[in-house]
């Protein structure tokens, strides 16, 4: 019988993938909206594999969709993270990449475990430095609003939260040093009082998620993370992570939150359906998140343009 659910899983994802091919500035005119706004995440390869093919692709289709903002979650800058504020990398990860002039907009940070392998401080510090690079701390939380339409981001900082980081303070030195319960309780403040149209919750690791990576990680997250959101499933609309390389939409069975995995904007790797499984692909790229009153749609872009698939959440 599970061999059964898993073919029919695995033909419904291969069936999805021919759904909308957006690649024309007409196409993607029908994704912009009230509010739209980027996700990127695993890019940091001085420019290397696709990283400056998407990010040539992000700064043309911004010409038509006019992003509001990049949300970037984690692992900017591969592999040990960064020196200081003056390490080169800042340059050849970032800023000489996005070099497009319609990337030249606020983007959002959070940390990946790649970032706590080296100065996490610096980090936060850069947004000293560059105009666009705006994390004002480890967590936040941030109302962006166009057109009378409210979308509150919350950004998560995951890292501390899994254990494998927390022991391994030779590898991640600032892990251990966080209060992860004392961000799991700003964050059950911030969806006690959110009041938005739309609420997404941004963290470089998933909950929910098909990976060759250790399944503590998950774990620790559904432990720790999950039953915060799960506690406001009413007002949560989607949790959207990176890490893994490809993108998947999953959706649990009895949970009204969608869980979304962007796929690498540099480096993919390959995927396979899972239980919960809405969609998965092995292509690079990033997400474009478009919002109305009525809907808030997430359109998975592959580095050519293209749109694999489509998340949508409709006011009842």
């Amino acid at each position: 019988m599970k061999k059964i659910q898993t073919i029919l899983i695995a033909l419904a994802v291969i069936l999805s993938v021919g759904t909308i091919h957006a690649q024309t500035p007409a196409e993607w005119e029908q994704m912009k909206s009230d509010l739209t706004f980027y996700m990127v995440n695993d890019n940091g390869r001085n420019g290397y594999y696709d990283q400056k093919t998407i990010a040539e692709t992000m700064g043309v289709m911004a010409e038509t969709v006019e992003p509001e903002c990049v949300v970037a979650v984690g692992d900017v800058h591969h592999f040990n993270g960064v020196a200081s504020v003056n390490d080169p990398l800042w340059m050849t990860n970032f800023e000489q990449v996005y070099s497009h002039p319609e990337l030249m907009l606020d983007w959002l940070p959070v940390l990946g475990n790649h970032e706590y392998r080296g100065n996490t401080q610096a980090c936060l510090d850069y947004a000293q430095v560059s105009r666009r690079w705006a994390m004002p701390a480890r967590y936040y939380t941030k109302v962006l609003e166009d057109n009378g339409v409210t979308v509150r981001i919350v950004m998560l900082d995951t890292s501390p939260m899994i254990e494998k980081y927390r022991r391994n303070s030779t590898t991640y030195p600032d892990a251990y040093k966080q209060d992860y319960q004392a961000q799991l309780q700003w964050l059950d403040s911030v969806l006690t009082n959110a009041k938005e149209d739309w609420v997404v919750c941004f963290g470089h690791h998933p909950i929910y998620a098909e990976t060759p990576k250790s399944q503590s990680e998950r774990t620790d997250l559904q432990n720790r993370l999950l039953p915060v959101l799960k506690k406001h499933a009413k007002v949560v609309d989607i949790y959207a992570c990176g890490h893994i390389h490809n993108f998947q939409h999953l959706k649990m069975k009895n949970d009204p939150i969608d869980y979304v995995v962007n796929s690498s904007a540099s480096l993919s790797r390959k995927v396979r359906p899972v239980e919960g499984t809405v969609f998965c692909s092995p292509e690079s790229g990033f997400s474009v998140f478009s919002a109305s009153k009525a809907a808030l749609t997430i359109y998975m872009v592959n580095k050519e343009g293209k749109v694999l698939h489509t998340v949508t959440k409709n006011k009842q």
